[in-house]
């Protein structure tokens, strides 16, 4: 008689259903953000898939259950391009996916239960080199041509304080460290509970790193508030009908002490630098009002070759001469790659008809109307880098300030999830920021990551004021970097010497002649 345990045991014998399987364990991760944001999950939710792995029975099966769950989470977390992208969504998806499937090995390698292969020292090996080979997934994928990081297990904890207080010490990379450790740690426990002593290890040592930043770690010093302003003016309309509602919330801030006002991006589709009537009214906005203006423009510029997306300041007397252009662009949304070969997918979703230029440097800029408060902005999808923030809080800027729009996504996770990266990079570099939406959702962030004021929703037409707290000091993470990474690194080089070592170690010596 065939009890249900049994049964499901020889489904995963099957290709079919094992392969389900890895790509259902792989898209479990991705309920951790935004919108349901159940950040607690993300410390169980690799737990299966490193199961099934390890449960593998060859190396062969093993890459292609890490390939397979890795196109589950990369389909999941990026589900809501589907309506853009349609079947091209899905290829991206496998090609990502690929990534996890040397990690897969690694995990096979080290969590595998075959004869004098589980043991106390190879699982305590498994808690720091998973996580490490997780990492280095995370890391290959964020390169801006791959789409970028967004969908970093280490995210998922943006409303958690404690985790905010380490991601300050090592970023959102430590933070993902951490979770895959526990996450293996508990597989170890549910696999191989005789050897439990390297697992519990494993659990403790995320906890007292996480008690020991709370307790310990530095913290920013205040500095003082400065009163800025969000400009949201919703969805619907014409690009003329949307900047007139602009200008009518801007003119409600007269009066309210507001130093810096943010629209969002592609909030203008000329420039105001290229046309005297735009920034003469932008102009007037600005003095009726007593701060400057940070506009976006979508729009080609006089003796540039095509279109740029430019965070533009607008004092009183008209642009002030400060602007970003945006650096990093979103594939196939803002440009395709490789358009000769890949031109196609236009015709099979709402993709790039025409590239955006790249801007060549960040800028930070000065606020004359906030006494020389200094800003970085960014550009929407930029909010993801961790290492724009980080440069920009280097080089100065007392505000990180996110211009976006995710206005294609309306009705899907995309605008919580992208809101929620702020709180990260804020609580990262130390520094209060500010996400600016056409269509929603906009939130402001303090030095420590912590909400400040209301959020504007997906349903909301409004102009939003908030008493912003700056902060002095530089933090550890902003000083040093990547740090979690070069570990991560070191850690994979060291095992795979070591490992070369001892199979030259037992390599047969020859016969003498």
């Amino acid at each position: 008689m065939r009890t249900p345990l049994g049964d499901r045991a020889s489904r995963l014998r099957s290709p079919w259903w094992r392969g389900l399987a890895a790509a259902l364990c792989g898209a479990l991760p991705a309920l951790t953000f935004p919108a349901p944001s159940w950040w607690w999950l993300a410390y169980f939710a690799l737990v299966p898939w490193l199961l099934l792995v390890r449960s593998a029975p060859t190396v062969r099966r093993a890459a292609l259950d890490g390939w397979l769950g890795g196109a589950g989470f990369m389909l999941a977390v990026h589900h809501w391009l589907l309506p853009n992208l349609h079947v091209f969504i899905l290829v991206l998806a496998l090609l990502l996916g690929a990534l996890w499937a040397p990690w897969g090995i690694l995990v096979h390698a080290l969590l595998a239960d075959g004869r004098g292969r589980a043991t106390g020292g190879r699982y305590a090996a498994a808690l720091v080199l998973v996580p490490s080979g997780w990492l280095m997934v995370e890391l290959v994928r964020s390169w801006e041509y791959l789409g970028g990081p967004w969908g970093l297990l280490g995210a998922s904890q943006w409303q958690v304080p404690p985790a905010l207080r380490l991601a300050s010490l090592g970023g959102v990379w430590l933070l993902s460290l951490l979770i895959v450790a526990v996450n293996t740690a508990v597989a170890e426990l549910i696999a191989r509970p005789a050897s439990w002593w390297p697992a519990v290890a494993g659990l403790l040592v995320p906890v007292l790193a996480g008690a020991a930043a709370w307790f310990w770690a530095p913290v920013p010093r205040p500095s003082g508030t400065v009163r800025i302003a969000v400009v949201q003016p919703g969805l619907g309309g014409t690009p003329t009908e949307r900047l007139a509602r602009s200008e009518s919330l801007t003119r409600s801030l007269a009066g309210r002490g507001v130093r810096l006002v943010v629209w969002g991006e592609s909030s203008l589709y000329e420039d105001p630098g290229d046309h005297p009537a735009l920034a003469a009214r932008l102009g007037t906005l600005s003095r009726q009002t007593g701060a400057d203006l940070l506009i976006n423009a979508d729009a080609r510029r006089a003796g540039r070759p095509g279109i740029e997306k430019s965070a533009v300041l607008i004092g009183p007397h008209g642009p002030t001469g400060d602007r970003y252009a945006k650096m990093r662009l979103v594939p196939f949304g803002e440009y395709i790659p490789a358009r000769s070969l890949l031109g196609w997918a236009t015709h099979v979703g709402r993709a790039a008809t025409t590239d955006r230029i790249r801007g060549t440097h960040q800028v930070v800029m000065r606020v004359a109307t906030a006494d020389g408060l200094r800003i970085g902005p960014l550009v929407c999808f930029e909010t993801a880098f961790p290492d724009m923030s980080r440069h920009l809080a280097r080089d100065g800027a007392q505000v990180l300030v996110a211009q976006s729009s995710t206005s294609t996504f309306q009705d899907s996770w995309a605008p919580a999830q992208h809101a929620s990266l702020a709180a990260l990079r804020a609580a990262e570099n130390w520094r209060p920021m500010v996400h600016a939406t056409l269509t929603g959702i906009s939130a402001v962030y303090g030095p420590r990551g912590e909400p400040v004021g209301e959020r504007l929703g997906t349903d909301r037409s409004a102009a939003a004021v908030y008493d912003l707290p700056l902060a002095e000091g530089t933090s550890p993470y902003s000083r040093f970097g990547d740090w979690a990474l070069y570990g991560a690194m070191g850690a994979l080089l060291l095992a795979g010497a070591y490992a070369g070592v001892r199979a030259l170690r037992r390599r047969p010596a020859r016969a003498p002649r």
